[in-house]
């Protein structure tokens, strides 16, 4: 109709005159092609004209241009202001709620969170690990990606075969049991408790080596007995509500470095049946005088004479420090002394941190130039054959050989006297899987950093 009357010249009374129902001049092919190029009219949808009162008029109010746009009366430009207005303060409103429901939902998980961890003996709740970040963590799991940690760790036959001993001599603890492995690595535990009679394994790695050991056991054909998962057991849940046996091979340096035992102690007091046992159940850290003058001369005397120099200051650096080697069995001039025993199944996180006097009796007439320390473990509850092994400098060679504190100042000792101290050892505020460790000996405080 558009293209028909602006063709001819036609009235508006003749168009309305038309007879209803006749045929209407415009319905020809030849008015199907416009008139105008781009004619406003035949691009105009009237059928989207809204049907009430305030559409229509706001419709009715719209003027199509030449220049695609469209002008609007004064009127309806302020109904379509008025209508953004509240739509961007409905949008704004909503915003506010979403934030504060967020809030509420943080606050919430906190509450819940120290509700659920507060256990009688009040060790979930103490857990500095949780209160890391999975990123600010991260570097430790890194640690742990790359194959060569873990071709150490298993070609230490000690502490494998120890493993190995302890769960294939006592079946009767695995068998048709559900077992966890707390940080399980390239997987060896789970294989040997699976092997041991387990009806199931999880195993637990936030490290990305948790990719080949999935390969590892799916090669061993072990994928329909033990399940493997990726991430920080404080972070995940597991596939089980509860598991019989807990095992895992969390001992760093000097014992506790690393922290790694925290995790485990979450996971039992999470996770662990009532009755159920962690491996390995018994731990000990002893402290022995160490009698030699090269190795501390090397370290701490050298700094003295300097090619001529003296450079004195660089003695504190250097004694900020130990150092992680194998001491000589035969420089070990002392007996050993106790100064920790952790059970397992009982420690609290708060135990993990503390202080022992102890007494080292010197077995010769020597100069005690440093402090070692070394653990031993045990696996015993409930085994017809225990197993147990150590890391002192006397007994076969392990990866975590021993930790050695240099003394500023060297201490002469008889044989048959004892060297009379107090050693502390706590948690680094500044990296929580560190540690400082402090000896008082002989009137003199020396602090270490282990890490």
């Amino acid at each position: 109709m558009v293209n028909y009357i602006r063709s001819k010249t036609v009235s508006s009374t003749s168009i309305v005159n038309l007879a209803e129902g006749s045929n209407a001049p415009w319905e020809g092919d030849e008015f199907m092609m416009p008139v105008i190029p781009d004619d406003p009219l035949l691009l105009y949808d009237i059928e989207s004209l809204e049907e009430n009162t305030t559409g229509a008029s706001a419709a009715a109010a719209c003027t199509p241009n030449n220049d695609d746009t469209v002008s609007l009366s004064t009127q309806a430009y302020q109904e379509l202001l008025h209508r953004l207005q509240e739509t961007e303060q409905k949008a704004s409103l909503m915003e506010q709620q979403l934030s504060r429901a967020l809030e509420d939902l943080g606050t919430t998980k906190s509450v819940a969170q120290k509700i659920l961890m507060s256990s009688s003996d009040g060790s979930l709740d103490k857990l500095p690990l949780q209160k890391m970040s999975e990123d600010e963590d991260q570097a430790y799991f890194d640690s742990y990606g790359h194959y060569g940690i873990h071709e150490e760790m298993l070609k230490d036959k000690v502490r494998t075969e120890s493993y190995r001993d302890f769960m294939y001599d006592n079946k009767h603890i695995f068998t048709d049991k559900v077992v966890l492995d707390v940080g399980c690595g390239t997987g060896i535990l789970s294989m040997f408790a699976a092997k041991a009679g387990a009806k199931q394994v999880i195993g637990v790695d936030q490290s990305d080596i948790i990719h080949q050991a999935i390969d590892i056991v799916r090669e061993n054909g072990l994928s329909n007995v033990i399940t493997l998962v990726k991430g920080r057991l404080e972070d995940i849940d597991l596939p089980v509500d509860k598991v019989d046996v807990i095992i895992s091979e969390w001992m760093g340096y000097f014992l506790l470095f690393e922290s790694m035992l925290d995790t485990v102690l979450y996971a039992r007091d999470k996770y662990l049946v009532p009755g159920g046992i962690v491996y390995p159940d018994l731990c000990t850290l002893s402290l022995a005088a160490l009698a030699d003058q090269e190795s501390h001369s090397s370290r701490i005397a050298f700094w003295e004479d300097v090619y001529g120099f003296k450079m004195s200051c660089m003695k504190t650096c250097v004694l900020e420090e130990c150092s992680v080697e194998y001491a000589k069995a035969e420089c070990v001039m002392s007996s050993a002394a106790m100064i920790k025993c952790i059970d397992v199944s009982s420690v609290n996180i708060k135990d993990l941190e503390f202080s022992s006097e102890f007494k080292l009796e010197a077995l010769r007439d020597d100069i005690c130039t440093s402090i070692i320390a070394y653990f031993d473990i045990i696996f015993e509850k409930n085994c017809t054959k225990t197993v147990m092994f150590s890391t002192g400098p006397g007994s076969e060679k392990t990866h975590w050989k021993q930790t050695v504190f240099p003394l500023r100042k060297p201490i002469a000792l008889k044989k048959g006297t004892c060297l009379h101290g107090k050693v502390s050892c706590s948690r680094n505020a500044k990296d929580t899987r560190s540690l400082v460790v402090t000896f008082n000996i002989d009137g003199e405080r020396i602090k270490y950093f282990v890490n």
